[in-house]
């Protein structure tokens, strides 16, 4: 259960993130997939993570303090964004060398786009994650906008070119952000982890 929810504040490095020794849980993915939405949603608070129709809104790593236990980090979307490649490449390195340096990270969760092929930038992302030994989860958004039956088949697509590169897939959570399908299982799943002791 989520009993309080405070945002901390957006750092521009990992050296200026909060060292509090708290577990961190880190939410990433393409722009525009939902990963803002998918936040409010899992704390309940409506505009607690910045919601916009433009991609590349998130610029900074957000810490936002959970229970004042555990630290959900809202880190920069890649892919697509209306800025230069400059200002997209200081934040791939901001985010690797967060999810590289990190000793409270717990989890990244990958979002992914459920509704759609999947799309190399995921690939190459969560491939590299992989590669790194970074524990991570898959979070399939937008998972309202098809039918059963082809949600079915486009996630099967998905989970098909992950394992041409993977042994076994990570843990995966189908989610959306309309009918708050798959809330209750992620966050039971976040809080278990928060609460295990080492």
């Amino acid at each position: 259960m989520i009993k309080t929810s405070e945002f901390i504040g957006s750092f521009p490095s990992w050296a200026k993130c909060p060292k509090t020794k708290k577990r961190e849980f880190a939410f990433i993915g393409r722009s525009n997939v939902g990963k803002s939405s998918l936040i409010n949603l899992l704390i309940e608070r409506k505009q607690l993570a910045h919601v916009s129709k433009q991609p590349g809104k998130t610029q900074m790593l957000n810490y936002i303090l959970v229970n004042d236990a555990w630290y959900l980090v809202d880190l920069p979307g890649y892919g697509y964004a209306k800025q230069s490649k400059k200002k997209r490449r200081s934040w791939q390195k901001m985010v690797r060398n967060y999810l590289l340096e990190s000793q409270e990270l717990i989890c990244a969760f990958v979002l992914v786009d459920g509704s759609i092929p999947p799309q190399p930038l995921d690939m190459d992302f969560i491939n590299w994650l992989g590669a790194n030994g970074i524990p991570c989860a898959l979070v399939f958004t937008k998972v309202d906008k098809l039918k059963p039956v082809k949600l079915k088949l486009n996630l099967e697509l998905i989970r098909e070119a992950f394992l041409e590169t993977w042994e076994y897939l990570p843990k995966q959570f189908l989610i959306s952000s309309v009918t708050k399908e798959g809330r209750e299982e992620l966050l039971e799943y976040i809080l278990d982890l928060a609460e295990a002791r080492d």
